[in-house]
């Protein structure tokens, strides 16, 4: 679902397909070093990269503010709307790959991301995602990793296995019910991957339910976790049925925590749920508006007063993939592709606005989840959780 502001930055970004941020001037002028955006400013993916466009255009405008990079030259974000097609993002793709951009930033969307991979990193051109959590999407079909290929989002798999450490180690959850959307891969990838830790760490799954992607009536699977023993009830799914099915739960007297994953992460989950309703609630995300962090909170004022809203877990991705892009360029000392690709792979602690990490073997960050916990419908609480 679109908000209004969402609308606004879209139709602020577009000029025609092309937007260019930076400054003055040619994008093939000596003085500048263009990075390449490979984003969805349109289409039913348009909620992921419009907002990582917007985290660009800032962090460009930011860098040149504060005098460039590699001794003074100024920064260009060319950033081509791929309208959420995956035709589109490979023709934009080989267009960026072709260009003077050094690097490319996006799509956020796995599907979207899928048809660039190919592309770019047979031109050996660093691409990095932002929020593209696809399991393997950094490893060819026989497991080996793609050498230009990156991304500062963890995958999908990983939310799964930290929630179940988290729950079995830090809230000593000793029983778990499962509820999966069976349409959803990212659903399964998660109950699988939350098996694997909650189960490794001494809980038991006491059962396990399947609904849907569009059900919007949970009766028949909730009253059936009526008078069940259990600690925790795992529900890995999109907030559009999560939210209906805790606002049932609650409505029937199922008073057990409830964890999922970023899929909770929208203001729309409260709306379904009842803010009443969404009471010891967990979920595993990136980014939290409420994360104490200096770094985190100046960010979160710069966007908001850039752009009139606050920023959320795209845009602070977005954030994180430019600036790790422009860290690799500052540290290979160069815009050679090569090098930034050296330097990228060599990435060691980078502080980010979603967490310090480093880049693995496998061109994943190395990074804990964040898990929040509602109460009331308000975060109550922030912690780190790791598969560890």
């Amino acid at each position: 679902m679109k908000t209004e502001w969402l609308k606004k930055a879209v139709l602020g970004l577009m000029a025609g397909s092309l937007l260019l941020v930076g400054g003055a001037g040619s994008v093939h002028a000596q003085d500048e070093i263009v990075i390449g955006g490979n984003l969805e400013l349109t289409g039913n993916a348009s909620a992921y990269g419009a907002p990582a466009a917007q985290a660009l255009e800032m962090l460009v405008e930011e860098v040149n503010a504060a005098g460039g990079i590699l001794g003074g030259k100024q920064l260009k974000a060319e950033i081509i709307d791929n309208q959420s097609d995956l035709t589109e993002s490979a023709s934009i793709a080989t267009r960026l790959a072709d260009s003077e951009a050094v690097g490319i930033i996006g799509p956020t969307a796995t599907g979207v991301t899928k048809a660039a991979i190919p592309v770019t990193n047979r031109a050996g051109v660093a691409n990095i995602f932002a929020a593209s959590t696809g399991d393997g999407l950094t490893l060819d079909e026989s497991g080996s990793v793609l050498e230009y290929i990156f991304r500062v989002c963890f995958e999908d798999s990983y939310q799964g296995l930290a929630a179940g450490t988290y729950a079995s180690k830090e809230l000593g959850f000793k029983k778990a019910y499962i509820i999966t959307d069976q349409a959803l891969e990212y659903s399964m990838a998660l109950a699988d991957a939350f098996t694997e830790t909650f189960t490794r760490n001494g809980g038991e799954i006491v059962g396990t339910q399947a609904y849907q992607s569009g059900d919007t009536d949970f009766s028949a699977i909730l009253s059936g976790l009526l008078g069940q023993d259990l600690d925790l009830i795992y529900i890995p799914g999109y907030y559009t049925e999560t939210g209906l099915i805790i606002k049932q739960a609650r409505e029937l007297g199922i008073t057990a925590p409830i964890m999922g994953g970023d899929g909770y992460h929208s203001e729309t989950l409260m709306e379904l749920a009842g803010k009443e309703n969404a009471t010891d609630i967990y979920f595993t995300t990136h980014f939290s508006l409420e994360d104490e962090d200096p770094k985190v909170q100046t960010f979160i004022q710069n966007f908001e007063a850039k752009f009139g809203n606050k920023p959320d877990t795209f845009s602070a991705l977005g954030y994180d993939a430019g600036s790790l892009l422009v860290d690799a360029i500052e540290r290979a000392g160069s815009t050679d592709r090569d090098a930034i690709q050296k330097a990228l792979a060599e990435t060691k602690d980078f502080a980010g606005i979603t967490g310090t990490f480093s880049i693995d073997e496998q061109h994943n960050p190395t990074k804990p989840t964040l898990m929040l916990k509602l109460e009331q419908g308000e975060v109550a609480d922030i912690q780190e959780a790791s598969a560890e």
